[in-house]
């Protein structure tokens, strides 16, 4: 075991430069089964192999993708992100000539453009929501190029309030200490993290900002303040001089597009100078929902939440004008409501009028668990479901918002940090008849966040080519 160890450290240490050199020179990223190798040691090459093992009958090595990796920089790559496993699972089958192989799958970017189109961010509000964007924008910055954070709009709260703002991103008590290097520059209001200038910008009134005078334009404004959730209020934003699109992270009223990346993505159209990304239980349960739905067909059910608090809940009893959200969030479990299981509907219309929903928020900072409660047009069995979930997890096009575990030791903090819109625990899968229970875990601060990001790389037209190619999940 120990010398087996040893070449699998080997093999991972001779990927690390060639990972760099494909960054730097081709803007290309490479994965494995979806687990990304971006800023990654030796051994997160090989833990990241090891989740080969779910996808095929026996796990992958980086000697079995090391040499396709070596043969990457002498084809002269557009941007990308490319999976190696998926490449290696399929090469196993067809065999042949490897840089004919090679050739062939990815020639739809074999010299494309190495560049994705630019796009100006800038973030309206800095709390959970916010902070993590900013982590996001400026970690994809570096790997892919595409979206930059440009600016945060706030309001001043105090005299050393960017100091405080810039620690409160360099510091996070759930999802850790940053990865880089953040400084201040008092005098001019900037703050910079690896290199991405910040302009802090201090505004009680969205239409008064001129941001043309800071270099921004055409911006993508993300409001994730919550203040405005209509088309009149955030189209406050589109007064404002250098603003092009609004993205809201929270559920829209009225006629605004709400967005679930991976679901209805493709409906945006350049008249959406508005959209929102609904809510993250929404996110977490709309992509099984639909690969159920599309498998099974959904006679009705009920979405059953169990939420971590948020800051929107009392730390101890007091007045709240919500109900039941006064009492103390870090001692009791909460009965409240949520749109969720309604707001599927504008995602999935096939859904309309068939979800009940309630949550019940409870006494941990991140991560919930959705409990979804199903009747069924067919009849199925615990196996068939976990199987399809765990193939749409790992071929489908909803990769990046499904994810699959069966671990009788998982909890909820084993989630924190997934970048997946909902993990489902087959384990705990119950299936009678044509009746369904699922489970299945969101991090609901930084999974929804990345659904946030897909939406405006998206609206920028920067999202990566991911190859190769992968079937559609109703084709799983």
């Amino acid at each position: 075991m120990a010398n087996d160890w040893n070449e699998k450290l080997e093999s991972a240490q001779q990927m690390l430069p060639i990972i760099g050199k494909l960054h730097r020179e081709n803007n290309v990223v490479v994965s494995v089964f979806g687990r990304l190798l971006i800023d990654v040691t030796d051994i997160d090459i090989v833990k990241a192999h090891r989740y080969s093992r779910l996808a095929n009958d026996r796990e992958l090595t980086p000697a079995d993708t090391l040499p396709i990796l070596e043969l990457l920089p002498a084809l002269n790559l557009g941007s990308a992100s490319i999976d190696l496993g998926r490449l290696a699972a399929s090469y196993s089958e067809k065999g042949g000539d490897l840089a004919e192989f090679l050739n062939s799958e990815l020639a739809e970017v074999i010299g494309a453009a190495t560049e994705r189109p630019t796009k100006d961010v800038v973030l309206y509000g800095f709390g959970r929501i916010g902070r993590l964007l900013a982590r996001i924008l400026i970690s994809r910055e570096a790997a892919y190029g595409g979206p930059r954070l440009r600016a945060i709009v706030v309001r001043k709260k105090s005299a050393d309030d960017i100091h405080k703002r810039a620690s409160l991103l360099r510091r996070d008590s759930v999802h850790g200490a940053f990865r880089g290097t953040i400084t201040v520059d008092e005098e001019n209001e900037v703050i910079w993290a690896n290199g991405t200038k910040i302009q802090m910008i201090y505004a009680n009134d969205p239409t008064s900002i001129d941001y043309t005078s800071y270099g921004i334009d055409n911006a993508i404004v993300v409001d994730n303040t919550g203040v405005w959730r209509d088309r009149a209020g955030l189209s406050q934003h589109l007064e404002a001089k250098g603003v092009d699109r609004v993205v809201l992270t929270a559920p829209g009223k009225g006629d605004l597009l709400n967005v679930v990346y991976g679901i209805n993505h493709d409906a945006i159209t350049d008249e959406h100078t508005i959209v929102t990304a609904a809510s993250c239980t929404t996110n977490g349960i709309t992509p099984s929902l639909k690969v159920i739905n599309d498998h099974y067909g959904i006679v009705n059910g009920h979405v059953e939440t169990v939420h971590s608090f948020t800051n929107d809940q009392n730390l101890i009893d007091n007045f709240h004008k919500g109900a039941r959200r006064g009492r103390a969030a870090g001692l009791n479990m909460v009965l409240t409501e949520t749109g969720a299981a309604k707001a599927v509907a504008k995602a999935l219309p096939e859904l309309e009028g068939k979800l009940t929903g309630n949550a019940i928020r409870v006494p941990t900072p991140d991560v919930s668990m959705a409990v979804l409660n199903l009747t069924l047009e067919k009849e199925v069995t615990r196996d068939e479901v976990n199987d399809l979930m765990d193939r749409v997890a790992l071929y489908s096009d909803l990769r990046q918002q499904i994810s699959y575990i069966a671990s009788p030791e998982v909890v909820s903090s084993d989630f924190v940090g997934s970048t997946h819109a909902g993990i489902v625990d087959g384990l705990a899968t119950i299936a009678n008849g044509n009746h369904l229970v699922l489970y299945v875990w969101y991090d609901n601060e930084f999974g929804y966040s990345n659904q946030v990001i897909r939406i405006v790389e998206h609206l920028a037209n920067a999202r990566p080519v991911v190859l190769p190619a992968r079937p559609a999940s109703k084709d799983i």
